[in-house]
């Protein structure tokens, strides 16, 4: 065998060795794989087993959570979608959080602790606000706060027996003076948590001052009077529901405009000259509630609470009830409208009293609650759900109101928003359509006053006004004579540069014709100027 030949010889050998080699090694590799296919398999199988186990044993509880779970799911999945859908509500919910987590920081004092974290509990919105206000007004407010929800709450607790709830609201004035009261039997979740630990509140009140003393005790009485008059009667006319929305809201916007007096950050006029406005801020506010609230109300247990004025749903139903079926919706739509029409009746009211505050903080105070009350009437008009659940306004849209409510000219604009998109929603066929699209208007029309009136809105006024202050005569000739001496020069290009010793047909044709059409515009520009002035002086 020559010398080549073992040569290739050789390297045939080692070929084969190392392909049997290969081969061997996917081999086991196909064999690792399938072995890992198959232990993934049985794995997959014991948990499949496993889980269909697990929902076997456990089907009994969870048949008991899976409502609570789906709803919260359907919650979860409602707000992301509601913030894609408005993206621009983040920020401004970001904001609004640092806020509450900044009004979750207590007290060392145990008894103001207890009050402060007690507001959280049950108004996340108000707690915000009552932490903004004056050193002087903030623990007043939160106390005067506490205080009328407790009265609140005996009111709202249908499961006391009328003979025995009357005395107690008839009562309630003097019991906020006793360190010892409390209600063991009232109330549910926060709420009873705040009758059953009452006397801590009651320790705070009593270390306020006099002049603050005074007004919530007076407003408590006068509240706890109100109530008992309505508990065996029901709100039959228009002046009953006002007297109603007086006792439950309006004396709250009374004791708070005391407050703001006896504070000395506002004029005395507030308690003396400003009832009726006080009262209307209340009014406004808790006809929105109850407006809102409807089926909330009807379906409460053990008995409904009806606050619908009778001379109102009277005309659409033979029962307040009858309202919330789908048989009879466009009645009750009818009927929800003329009610949100008749809240609207304080929206003029309601803004005058807010243009007369001065302090920063009352007016947030204020005004928060203003545009969140017309915000919901919007949302609620000739809106079906109101009788399907409680219509709020989105998370985001709070938000944002919370934030832009510092001023006047904010509020204006709040206001003017959103009763455009009331107005809006008017149809031709409703009954009272004259008469919403009427208070629309005023409503508009104040808000307008209140834009002009600010400092920014007179600032706004003054740059349009120079704004549209006409050119001069002599201006407008000065810019005919400018561009229509340039139209001469850009027509007459290659005759200037003959005359210059320049070759005529120098430079590029498309820039010729681009001066051309620039000087074209600027003389068609000026004499647009000329003629829409003399227009407008005809």
């Amino acid at each position: 065998m020559t010398e080549g030949q073992t040569f290739c010889q050789s390297v045939f050998c080692v070929c084969v060795h190392k392909y049997n080699k290969r081969v061997g090694a996917e081999e086991a590799e196909r064999e690792r794989v399938g072995e890992i296919r198959t232990n993934t398999f049985y794995i997959i199988s014991l948990l499949k087993v496993s889980f269909c186990l697990l929902r076997f044993v456990s089907f009994h509880r969870k048949k008991k959570k899976s409502r609570t779970t789906t709803t919260k799911k359907k919650k979860r999945m409602g707000a992301i979608s509601v913030l894609l859908r408005h993206p621009f509500d983040v920020f401004p919910l970001l904001r609004v959080k640092k806020m509450a987590d900044e009004a979750k920081k207590l007290p060392k004092e145990e008894n103001l602790a207890f009050c402060y974290d007690m507001l959280n509990k049950v108004s996340r919105s108000f707690a915000i606000v009552i932490q903004q206000l004056d050193e002087e007004l903030r623990d007043a407010v939160c106390i005067f706060y506490l205080v009328l929800r407790a009265l609140d709450t005996i009111e709202d607790d249908m499961a006391i027996d009328n003979a025995e709830k009357v005395p107690q609201l008839l009562k309630f004035h003097e019991d906020i003076y006793d360190p010892e009261y409390k209600h063991l039997t009232c109330g549910e979740k926060h709420y009873k948590t705040l009758m059953v630990e009452y006397p801590k509140v009651t320790n705070v009140f009593l270390r306020l001052k006099k002049p603050y003393k005074d007004v919530i005790a007076d407003i408590t009485r006068r509240m706890g009077k109100g109530m008992a008059d309505f508990i065996e009667s029901e709100v039959n006319t228009l002046k009953d529901w006002d007297v109603y929305c007086h006792y439950v809201a309006g004396l709250v916007g009374i004791g708070l405009s005391d407050l703001w007096a006896g504070s000395k950050l506002e004029e005395k006029k507030f308690k003396t000259e400003m009832e009726d406005l006080s009262n209307a801020m209340g009014l406004f506010l808790q006809k929105t509630n109850i407006v809102r609230d409807y089926l909330e109300d009807i379906q409460e247990i053990p008995r409904p609470r009806m606050f619908w004025p009778r001379v109102v749903w009277g005309k659409y139903a033979t029962s307040l009830d009858d309202l919330q079926y789908k048989k009879n919706r466009t009645n009750a739509v009818h009927c929800l409208n003329e009610l949100i029409t008749n809240a609207l009746t304080h929206a003029c009211d309601s803004l005058e009293y807010m243009s007369r505050v001065k302090t920063p903080s009352i007016f947030r105070f204020c005004a928060i609650p203003q545009v969140m009350a017309i915000a919901t009437l919007a949302e609620c008009y000739d809106n079906g759900k109101v009788f399907e659940g409680v219509v709020k306004i989105r998370r985001g849209l709070s938000a944002r109101i919370m934030l832009s409510s510092n001023d006047t000219y904010q509020i204006g604009q709040g206001f003017k928003h959103f009763v455009k998109i009331l107005k809006n929603k008017v149809r031709k066929e409703d009954p009272n359509r004259k008469e919403t699209m009427r208070l629309c208007d005023l409503a508009t029309e104040k808000a307008q006053e209140m834009i002009d009136s600010s400092d920014r809105g007179k600032l706004e006024k003054l740059r349009n006004a120079n704004n549209d202050q006409p050119l001069s005569m002599g201006v407008k000739v000065g810019l005919l004579t400018l561009f229509g001496g340039y139209a001469a020069y850009a027509f007459n290009l290659e005759q200037m540069r003959e005359s210059m010793g320049l070759n005529p047909k120098n430079g590029a044709r498309w820039v010729d014709q681009m001066q051309q059409v620039f000087a074209v515009m600027g003389v068609l520009f000026v004499m647009f100027l000329m003629y829409s002035t003399r227009r407008t002086r005809r």
